[in-house]
Order: C-alpha cells, then sequence, then structure tokens
C-alpha cells in the first residue's frame, strides 16, 4: 500500500519530516509518495519547494516525488478543482498516473479546506486522511465547511505545538482530534538542514505579504517594514537581516534597501527560500520583529529568541471579511506578543486570557459550525466587553451577542441573511 503526502512549502515538508520521524505515520515499509505544488502566483519562475537546496536534507524520506503542478498543467494549482461531473475520470487518471492502482492506505494533506489540498483529497478517495498545519492558522475554526465525502476520513489533525495552551479549533467541527507534535522531533529536522550562507543580523525582520492579501496597500506594507527598520535602528541595532516572504517577492527587500541605507544600517536579505527558522538556527539573533508571522512564534518557541510585533492594530482594522482565516493568527500574536513602537521602545500586552479569547473569536467567526463555543464566547463578552481591536458590533449583532441584547439566542433568520450579504 502507498502513503500519498501533500506538502507546497519547505516549511510543510519539515513538518511533515518531524511527524515521520516522531512516528505518527508508522513504520516505512510500504511506499511513500511526496505530491508537491508550486502555489505562487507566477509558478513558472519561483522554484518549488523540491528545489530548494534545504529540501535534500528531506529527500530520503521518501520514495518518490511527483509535481501536482506537472499533473494538473497548465492550470493552477490553487484556482482548479474539478467538477463533480469530472470526478470519477479524474480520480481514475490521477490513480493511474501515480501508480496508485494497488490502493492508498493513507493520504496526508494540509490546508484541506481550500484547493489544492481539497482538490487532491477529492481525487484521492477511499483512504483515510491526516491533515496537517504547520502554522498558528490551526487554532481558528475551519475556513470552509467540507463536504462528507472528505470530512467524513479525517482521522487526525498533527500540528506544532507552537502554543502550548492553546487547543487548535480547527475540524474540531467534525470530531477530529488535535495530535501535537514533539518540540524535539521538528528542532531534530531543523538541525539536518545546511544553514545559509552570506546572511548576518543582530535582529530579524520577518516580512509577510500583507497588500497582495488586499489587508493593506503596497504602500502602506512598505512604510511598515520601514518602520520595524527605524524602530530597531532607534534600539541600537546596525545589522538587521530582513526574512521575505516566499510569496512576496522581491520588490519589499528592494524597498527596504532604501530606508537601512539612509539610517547606516547594514541590511541582509535572506533567500525567499530558505525557512526562517534556518536564519534563526545560525544566527542567534536579539530581537525577532514581525507583523502575524507564525515565524515570530517558531523563534520564541524553538530557539527562546525574544520578539515582537508591529502592525497588528491596523491589519485588525482592516482584515475584512470577519472570518478570515488570519484573524486568529493575528488575534493570537497581537494578544500575547510584546509590541514594538517607531521609538524602539517595547511594551507587553495587557494581560489576556488567551484561550477564552480565541475561543470567542473562533465562534464569531463561524458561528453555524461552531455552536458549542457560544456559551464560552458569550461568557468572555460579558466578562471583558466586546473590545473592538478584537470583536465588531455588527458581527456581534449577527451571531447574536452584541452587549446588551439576547447574550445567548442563536441568530435569527433576517441576522444569518446579512451577515451573508456582509462576506
Amino acid at each position: 500500500m502507498t502513503q500519498v503526502f501533500y506538502s507546497s512549502t519547505l516549511f510543510g515538508a519539515m513538518t511533515l519530516a518531524a511527524a515521520m520521524d516522531a512516528g505518527r505515520f508508522g513504520a516505512h515499509d510500504g511506499r511513500r509518495i511526496l505530491l508537491v505544488s508550486n502555489n505562487a502566483a507566477i509558478p513558472e519562475i519561483t522554484p518549488s519547494l523540491d528545489e530548494t537546496p534545504g529540501f535534500a536534507a528531506l529527500r530520503s524520506r521518501f520514495d518518490e516525488i511527483r509535481s501536482w503542478n506537472e499533473l494538473i498543467a497548465p492550470l493552477h494549482p490553487s484556482d482548479w478543482k474539478a467538477r463533480v461531473i469530472e470526478v470519477p475520470m479524474l480520480s481514475r487518471m490521477i490513480a493511474t498516473r501515480l501508480g496508485l492502482e494497488g490502493g492508498v492506505s493513507e493520504l496526508v494533506v494540509e490546508s484541506v479546506a481550500v484547493p489544492p489540498a481539497r482538490t487532491i483529497a477529492g481525487l484521492i478517495r477511499d483512504c483515510p486522511i491526516t491533515v496537517y498545519s504547520d502554522g498558528l492558522m490551526s487554532y481558528g475554526p475551519t475556513r470552509d465547511p467540507l463536504p462528507l465525502e472528505i470530512s467524513g476520513r479525517i482521522t487526525r489533525l498533527l500540528h506544532l505545538a507552537l502554543v502550548p495552551e492553546l487547543t487548535p479549533l480547527l475540524l474540531r467541527e467534525v470530531g477530529v482530534e488535535p495530535d501535537p507534535l514533539p518540540d524535539a522531533a521538528f528542532t531534530g529536522v531543523l538541525d539536518t538542514l545546511p544553514a545559509p550562507e552570506g546572511l548576518s543580523g543582530r535582529a530579524v525582520i520577518l516580512g509577510q505579504y500583507l497588500s497582495a492579501l488586499d489587508i493593506v496597500t503596497a504602500e502602506e506594507e512598505a512604510e511598515l517594514h520601514a518602520s520595524m527598520l527605524r524602530a530597531l535602528a532607534a534600539r541600537g541595532f546596525t545589522d538587521v537581516l530582513f526574512k521575505p516572504h516566499p510569496a512576496a517577492g522581491r520588490r519589499h527587500a528592494q524597498q527596504l534597501r532604501d530606508v537601512a541605507d539612509g539610517l547606516g544600517v547594514n541590511l541582509s536579505v535572506a533567500g525567499e527560500t530558505v525557512p526562517a527558522e534556518l536564519c534563526f538556527r545560525a544566527l542567534r539573533p536579539e530581537l525577532v520583529v514581525g507583523c502575524f508571522s507564525t515565524a515570530l512564534m517558531t523563534a520564541h518557541r524553538y530557539f527562546g529568541i525574544p520578539v515582537a510585533s508591529m502592525g497588528c492594530e491596523l491589519v485588525l482594522q482592516r482584515l475584512a471579511p470577519y472570518e478570515n482565516s488570519n484573524r486568529i493568527p493575528l488575534t493570537i500574536v497581537d494578544a500575547i506578543v510584546p509590541r514594538l513602537a517607531e521609538d524602539g521602545s517595547i511594551t507587553d500586552p495587557p494581560p489576556v486570557d488567551l484561550p477564552a479569547l480565541v475561543q470567542a473569536v473562533g465562534f464569531c467567526m463561524q458561528s453555524d459550525h461552531y455552536p458549542a463555543l457560544r456559551e464560552a464566547a458569550a461568557n468572555y463578552i460579558e466578562t471583558h466587553g466586546a473590545e473592538a481591536r478584537y470583536f465588531k458590533n455588527r458581527r456581534l449583532s449577527s451571531v447574536g451577542l452584541l452587549p446588551g441584547g439576547a447574550k445567548s439566542q442563536k441568530p435569527s433568520p433576517l441576522g444569518r441573511l446579512r451577515r451573508a450579504l456582509s462576506r
């Protein structure tokens, strides 16, 4: 029998390797295929994860590496999904192309709610599914409802325990149990990957791709990076590493170089395909700064490096619709990570009951699918108030939790309609 693993990022492949090393997939006594997908906007000019230098250290864990992009070319992995009438035919075709006629014992995918993982899960059928999550999004609700043909096959959720006091909400609505991976398994994988060369930095700035997601404008994102650099300079850092997001391209780094020159700061830029964690391991920086990147948590959790956030308040104001899957990662970072100001000062956020806050926000994001969280959400809002930073009155009203209203009532049909129209 064959185990089929799917990944779109080197970080995801590292997580798979950690799960294998921790024994989550049993002995390697059958065939293992890694199906890789390049989801970049222009995959033709962007290296796939199996083409990155660090992947060589992971390669031996798999018997074959196959490209999803090649299988469905010229269609884009993030856009294409099979029509219902095509599923039987395409399932047979995929099985033939991948040599799966002998059967699949397990399918392992990331981000199962959206293509390409959702598409793959719908085409590689008649086998149990394991979902693995490699970031803070595992602590939030499932982004979109899954058909029973997929959700009924999911047996577990493997995840990195980035925030130990939290239990993932992802897939809880379909009864899937989370299974945290040991820290040592992940750091052990990191130790096998080659250190990046030619980089320096006593502090690290983590880039994201907020403007590409239409959360902020390109000018605002450039200014956010510049503010981070100015704040680090104000704290006395003259040697800084910028780690751009793999999907962001080179524009952010080019813009930040001009700011660095004006500040007299030596700016080093990591390659787009270099995981931030390898930079942390090699440089052991004194401070890591970002907006709400998962790498803030890996820096602190796995390396004990001080971290700080900047820009969360702006993004919380702009993030739409309310059920945007970035909301929980953003909420977590804003609630517990110290905040960096442009003058270089760092302040701790107010004390917070993080599990209760995440449950309340998660319920407001997907109240129809997480009704069991209604009471917890109502209690949190009654105790702490409807903090404008995390809750919007319109959303609270639509789910029946507006303070002063009937906190335990389910939203009316009209409220459901209004919420659907506001998405």
